[in-house]
């Protein structure tokens, strides 16, 4: 054989010179069709492709420089050589299994020199001339290989290094594994004839050669040394040219199924041993792939990623793959719709990750963590990928920038895992990392119980740097309710009392202080009964006047603003219950902390400002006096306060809660009253509820407090309607015809209606002091009935305030039911505004108790004893009254029926029906006695008012029964008589 190497050496070289030859023929014509279309489509992956090709040109040129001019002449060896050839020469070629070239190792693979070449099978037509054609020009002569067709990758290659018979055994038929040599000469596969000598086991027959038919006297088997290298040298030189061939078939890709089968020539290769993918990654396969998988046909893009995955399993292939795209082009391939692609994407990412060089590449990738996160978590409609989808994630934390990756993705568990579990450096960097996060982004961190604790111990115990990151983490973390509870079971509590109360470190900012005060906001707002958050070691709970008195004692305005506000906010949480207010606001009296407080509702800080008057607006019920005569007293208030109602534009939260405490503060407060109408309040607010009315003011979600607000806050001034400016006020801007107005046009508020039904009945109890008696010309009878509406509701306002009104006698009306000379400006009349129609409307309409408790009690002022009681009942009856007031009661039995107190809002609807009840029967005319008596639902509640109510409803409604003729009347004269 080796003789047969040197006689044909020459003809090897000419061989190789035209194999090079049509290489560079073939570059070049690549070269030309490639950097057209770059030039076209501006694409880097051709542009590439294009100086690859330039370079192989240049390197194959210069190969062939270097052949030397003597090589191509002829050569002569010695003869006898045809007597090494005798074992291999003349065998016929054949093709060979496929499965038949597995189990061969590298050590197995010893090169031993190829002898003559042998004659070709005749193939049978192609589907792929193409290819053909270039291998034709690539290896052969064309009229060596003209007449012969191919219908796969492995027939050109097996043309090109042919198989020999003597590599397969007689008994399979198939390539051998292990050639041996019997006592009749005849190699074969040592399994098959092992198999074959079992079936002479028992020596009742002789042992017979299956070839030659001889007898054998022996079993032994001698291995065939030569023929197992030469096989194994064949079976080495076939893949190399197959994996040569299907990289050009790959250059081609003249059509889909080329593709195809040039990727599952390599695939199977790839499996076979990891020369072949050395050779893959050397010739350019490996970098070439990843261009496939933007490759329009799905089948071709899931068997490159396969093929990927395989040549990725050697730390070289990795390195090839790492400086391609193809991990962001696998990365979009994770949302594909097949199954299949994502399956064969996944399984490519989870062999990438097991190399550390490419960890950071993958993790840093755009869109990668929350693709695998997503693909993990729903495990539902696909487990195969979310299985994997979890490994690849593991993988990926060995990186620890990924874990911050993973953190901003909202996968938050690795994070917590190497808080817990790494060392004290690692757990650091975690921390860090949370910090950053909760800067750069708002976002729900679910933290557990064992992070929790090594978050409160770094506060505790870690430097400057830490304190501050894990104190910025506590904050965000505490945020979200559900945490709160694992925050206090943690001892988080006693730790941020500590930093707010005790801690003071010289070279700290107050930010330390800030942050705490924030968690504890965060952890009393949560929803936590605040008796069981215990805030030091002597068992002192956060309710208690200790805990109270020292938040209230850090607030001071020369604090910083986000720290006041922490404090604020967790008084106004304390605020909520019962036993905790009455706490804070005993603390407050005390410490005289309500001017403080008064002081943050102009800050800068809109949130301070916003949550310190809410504060107040909570503390009012108990000490609104006391916050009155503050603010009356705090530099530039109350006049701040309008102002900040009056301020034009879209209506914030913070104009709303300022209107709100106007309408909490007690209304009979005539300081803050009479503060309130020097800085023209009274003017500012008309005006904006004449806008809101008109929808003027752009719409938020605070409109509907604000309007409220509003309402309460001109209210108010009805109470003190003794003073002479606020009931000059009252006339000028007529009170009455506003409030009526707000009765009818704010059917959508029931707080408005029920306000503005207040201020009415307000208004209507001065009407008797305010009317003048009639003129002489007033005093004549009429023939027509007085008793009407005399004006519109919007008519009579004057806006002068500093005009006087003009003679009552000039400008009203004679009012039968006050006595007098009425209007709706200057005596307020409720019949002469004509708001007992509007009145009676709301009572119709809105079934609210505490509105209708508001409207029966503007109606009862027409019925009560300082006016002309038949006159006022026979005003109400022309508005068919008394059935809507048998109507309310019948709505508002059955809480009246329990017997509520003063504070009870059915009780008191029922008290006040039954009071103008029996003012109707007693004083009204024939058809409103009609209208009571035929009632049948009005005795069964008079009996139930009696029996079951409280002492004031048990009084009317006795006196009701009495006008019924249900009691006897106990007030009878019994003349005594003498038998």
């Amino acid at each position: 054989m080796e003789l047969q190497r040197a006689q044909n050496s020459t003809v090897n070289v000419m061989h190789v010179m035209e194999y090079l030859a049509a290489n560079v023929d073939l570059a070049k014509d690549l070269v030309m069709r490639c950097s057209a279309v770059a030039q076209e489509l501006k694409n880097d992956d051709l542009l590439g492709m294009t100086e690859d090709l330039d370079s192989v040109i240049k390197n194959i040129g210069h190969e062939l420089s270097r052949i030397p001019a003597s090589t191509f002449g002829s050569s002569r060896f010695p003869d006898g050589r045809a007597d090494a050839n005798l074992q291999v020469a003349g065998h016929r070629p054949r093709y060979c299994d496929q499965n038949s070239r597995d189990g061969y190792s590298e050590a197995d693979m010893s090169i031993i020199p190829a002898n003559s070449r042998p004659r070709r099978r005749t193939l049978h037509n192609s589907d792929m001339p193409r290819l053909v054609d270039f291998l034709q020009g690539m290896y052969h002569e064309s009229h060596d290989i003209g007449a012969h067709s191919f219908n796969s990758l492995p027939e050109v290659a097996e043309y090109v290094e042919p198989l020999y018979d003597s590599f397969f055994c007689p008994l399979t038929n198939k390539v051998m594994v292990d050639p041996v040599t019997t006592e009749s000469g005849v190699t074969y596969d040592r399994k098959a004839i092992e198999e074959y000598f079992e079936k002479f086991a028992d020596g009742s027959e002789p042992v017979v050669c299956p070839v030659t038919k001889m007898s054998m006297q022996s079993k032994a088997l001698r291995s065939n040394v030569p023929l197992k290298s030469t096989i194994a040298e064949w079976i080495m030189r076939n893949e190399a040219t197959r994996v040569r061939i299907a990289r050009t078939a790959l250059s081609m890709a003249s059509t889909e199924a080329m593709l195809l089968e040039a990727i599952q020539e390599l695939k199977l290769l790839a499996k076979i041993r990891r020369k072949n993918r050395e050779q893959m990654h050397k010739i350019g396969i490996t970098k070439f792939l990843p261009r496939l998988l933007e490759h329009k046909d799905g089948l071709i893009r899931c068997d490159s990623l396969d093929l990927l995955c395989l040549l990725a399993e050697d730390e070289t292939g990795k390195e090839v793959i790492a400086n391609t795209r193809a991990i962001t082009r696998t990365i979009k391939l994770l949302s594909s719709n097949s199954s299949d692609e994502r399956h064969a994407a996944i399984s490519f990412l989870l062999e990438l990750s097991k190399s550390e060089l490419l960890l950071e590449n993958i993790g840093s990738t755009a869109g990668s963590i929350l693709m695998l996160t997503t693909m993990k978590f729903n495990d539902s409609d696909d487990p195969v990928a979310a299985e994997k989808a979890g490994e690849v994630l593991k993988n990926l934390e060995n990186c620890p920038k990924n874990i911050k990756y993973m953190a901003e993705s909202g996968y938050l568990d690795p994070l917590q895992r190497h808080l817990v579990e790494g060392s004290e450096d690692v757990q650091m960097e975690m921390v860090s990392y949370l910090g950053e996060l909760v800067q750069k982004q708002e976002m729900t961190i679910n933290i557990a119980g064992s992070a929790s604790e090594i978050l409160i111990k770094m506060v505790h115990s870690g430097n400057t740097v830490i304190r501050k990151a894990a104190l910025d983490v506590l904050v965000q973390i505490s945020s979200d309710g559900p945490n709160s509870k694992t925050l206090v079971d943690a001892g988080a509590v006693p730790v941020m009392v500590e930093e707010l109360f005790i801690r003071k470190i010289d070279d700290e900012p107050m930010g330390s202080k800030t942050e705490a005060a924030a968690v504890l906001a965060n952890i009393v707002e949560s929803g936590l009964d605040p008796d069981t958050i215990v805030v030091n070691k002597e068992g002192h709970v956060i309710t208690s006047k200790y805990s109270v008195y020292n938040f209230t004692h850090m607030l001071k305005c020369s604090m910083p603003d986000d720290l006041n506000l922490s404090i604020i906010r967790v008084l106004l949480a304390l605020t909520a219950l019962p036993k905790p207010l009455m706490t804070v606001v005993s603390v407050m009296k005390e410490q005289d902390s309500s001017l403080t407080v008064i002081e943050f509702m102009g800050s800068k800080t809109e949130a301070l400002g916003i949550s310190a008057t809410m504060l107040l607006i909570a503390l009012s019920p108990q000490m609104g006096h006391t916050i009155a005569e503050k603010l009356c007293k705090a530099p530039g208030q109350p006049g701040r306060l309008v102002k900040s109602i009056g301020q034009p534009g879209r209506v914030t939260e913070r104009h709303a809660v300022a209107a709100t405490l106007l309408a909490r503060l007690p209304y009979q407060n005539i300081t803050l009253n009479l503060a309130l109408l020097e800085q023209g309040a009274v003017p500012t607010l008309l005006a904006k509820i004449e806008e809101m009315q008109r929808g003027e003011m752009r719409v938020s979600r605070h409109a509907k407090t604000y309007m409220e607000g509003l309402v309460g806050a001109l209210v108010r001034m009805t109470t003190t309607l003794y003073d002479p400016d606020v009931l000059l006020a009252a006339m000028d801007q007529n009170f009455t015809a506003v409030l009526t107005d707000l009765l009818v046009r704010s059917a959508g508020s029931d707080e408005v209606q029920r306000l503005a039904a207040v201020g009415l009945e307000n208004l209507s109890h001065q009407s008797v002091n305010l009317s003048q008696p009639p003129s002489e010309e007033q005093r004549r009878p009429k023939k027509k009935n007085i008793l009407r509406r005399l004006r519109d509701a919007h008519t009579g306002r004057v806006h002068d305030n500093n005009r006087k009104p003009p003679p009552a006698a000039q400008q009203g009306r004679l009012c039968l039911v006050h006595r007098g000379v009425c209007s709706p400006a200057t005596t307020f009349c409720l019949v002469e505004a004509g708001a007992v129609e509007a009145l009676v409307g709301v009572l119709e309409s809105n079934e609210n108790g505490r509105v209708v408790d508001a409207v029966l009690g503007a109606l009862c002022t027409l019925m009560d004893d300082a006016v002309d009681v038949e006159r006022g009942v026979a005003a109400l009856a022309e508005h068919d009254a008394a059935r809507h007031v048998l109507h309310a009661l019948r709505q508002h039995r059955d809480v009246s029926a329990v017997g509520g107190g003063g504070g009870d809002t059915g009780g008191a609807v029922s008290r006040r029906c039954f009071w103008a009840v029996e003012r109707f029967l007693a004083h009204g005319g024939e058809r409103c006695v009609r209208d009571v008596t035929a009632d049948r639902a009005l005795p069964s509640a008079l009996v139930s008012a009696f029996h079951k109510g409280d002492a004031a409803t048990k009084q009317v409604a006795e006196s009701v029964l009495r006008s019924l003729h249900r009691m006897p009347d106990y007030s009878a004269t019994y003349v005594s008589v003498e038998l």
